[in-house]
């Protein structure tokens, strides 16, 4: 068989976020973020889950960061919760919160391991929320005063920076469709949430410039790749609006300052509007050092008149299935990417999410052989390898996610970990998925 070989200093990694995680949730004066009040409205969550204890990581990073030595990986992308460090969004710091991650930081570097850190990954401060959360724009000033904050306590020792995670899932997915929280359905104002992450991201941007920051910063979208059915001008057209809702409407405003004109069309036929005040498209558009991209899956679609929010109907064609019945199309990620670098030129690409949820069986001897999941990463492995091939400059992959953790809306009963957690004693067990990694980065590359 074929060796696939990775460049020396190609960055693997895995990824968490804070409150899938952490847990703690009431302790060292950390506030209630959206998704405390989410979790806890019954009927939001599986199984009215929450994240109240989730992994119990901010008790047990330690044992987390032995995990990820022992795997070898060069990074690992966390994210820091807001609500730990401003219990209100605003006002007075709370030290303990930096005191956590200060631990956290100093254990990564210690072991050798980069952090990478993300500012925004989803859990607002409920009292921001109370004020109108991401449609009111003072949250963009909360945001930058937060960030400027982080950005001094740890200058020099975190070196990469992310602003935002998958601006689409906190805007569309949390208040249009309203599957996350703060759970609205209200299309205008998913529309204003967007934009107004994207405002706070460029603003942040212009702070650490300012503060003269160590590192790189950037940001990260969620990208889907999505094709027409057949080569029929409204099945084109459907699929590119079906894209374009992920895809465009974020990358276009982050590199060229600019909405595509299409998808601003198109929404004023539905009575929405983009929020653009003077200034915000030159601050979105800051330069960046770097694109995060997370990719799960893609798909194809045909015009359908009336087929949810762009006349696009779904179309199966035989592709695996994860048990989130997402597509297992790892082609997307190299069509994607390319598409991404063609469009909007050569700044460095890290994939900072990529990875599967199977349902897990673990054995007496506290194993999981996920043969599923080591296909999904051994596919995907093979495109970045083609993408680097290719002249893609596609930097680092970070594994979603280390641990099993609290999922979202699907609670816990989704696993995507490459070390399953156990719920009742918090024990943690390595998967095959994590010896395979493991081989991968000392090999630097794989058997094709």
């Amino acid at each position: 068989m074929a060796k696939i070989d990775f460049p020396k200093d190609f960055v693997w990694g895995t990824a968490t976020a804070s409150y899938q995680i952490e847990g703690a949730y009431q302790e060292d004066g950390r506030g209630l973020s959206i998704w405390d009040t989410f979790s806890h409205t019954s009927g939001k969550v599986f199984n009215d889950d929450n994240g109240d204890v989730a992994c119990d990581s901010y008790h047990r990073y330690e044992e987390d960061i032995a995990l990820l030595k022992k795997l070898g990986v060069k990074a690992y992308r966390f994210s820091i919760a807001w609500p730990r460090i401003f219990p209100q969004g605003t006002g007075e710091v709370n030290e303990k919160g930096l005191d956590y991650y200060r631990r956290v930081v100093d254990a990564l570097i210690a072991a050798g391991i980069e952090p990478c850190v993300t500012l925004y990954h989803w859990d607002l401060p409920q009292a921001l929320q109370d004020k109108g959360g991401w449609d009111n724009r003072d949250t963009i000033d909360a945001f930058v005063n937060y960030a400027e904050v982080v950005f001094k306590a740890f200058d020099g020792k975190i070196k990469q920076w992310i602003t935002f995670n998958e601006t689409w899932c906190v805007s569309f997915l949390s208040n249009y469709i309203g599957a996350h929280a703060p759970g609205n359905t209200d299309l205008q104002l998913a529309i204003n949430v967007a934009h107004h992450c994207m405002v706070a991201h460029g603003e942040a941007v212009k702070k650490f410039r300012a503060l003269g920051i160590q590192g790189e910063i950037g940001t990260t979208h969620n990208l889907y790749w999505f094709e027409p059915y057949t080569t029929k001008p409204e099945d084109a057209e459907a699929a590119r609006r079906n894209r374009a809702y992920n895809n465009e409407w974020f990358m276009e405003p982050t590199f060229k300052g600019t909405y595509p004109q299409f998808m601003v069309d198109w929404f004023k036929t539905k009575g929405a509007s983009v929020p653009i005040l003077p200034g915000d498209m030159e601050a979105i558009s800051q330069k960046i050092d770097f694109i995060g991209v997370n990719f799960y899956s893609g798909g194809f679609g045909r015009y359908k008149k009336d087929e949810g929010l762009f006349d696009c109907e779904e179309v199966q064609i035989g592709f695996d299935k994860t048990y989130m019945d997402w597509n297992v199309y790892a082609d997307g990620l190299y069509k994607v990417l390319s598409w991404a670098h063609e469009e909007y030129g050569d700044t460095p690409i890290y994939i900072t999410e990529n990875g599967a949820c199977y349902e897990d069986v673990l054995t007496e001897d506290n194993r999981v052989h996920d043969e599923l999941r080591k296909e999904y990463f051994k596919k995907h492995f093979i495109q970045c390898h083609r993408l680097i091939e290719s002249g893609v400059p596609l930097k680092g992959y970070f594994a979603w996610s280390l641990l099993d953790n609290f999922e979202w809306a699907e609670g816990y009963r989704k696993r995507f970990g490459i070390v399953y957690t156990n719920y009742e004693t918090l024990e943690r067990h390595p998967k095959d998925s994590y010896y395979f990694i493991q081989d991968v980065i000392k090999n630097d590359g794989l058997e094709a």
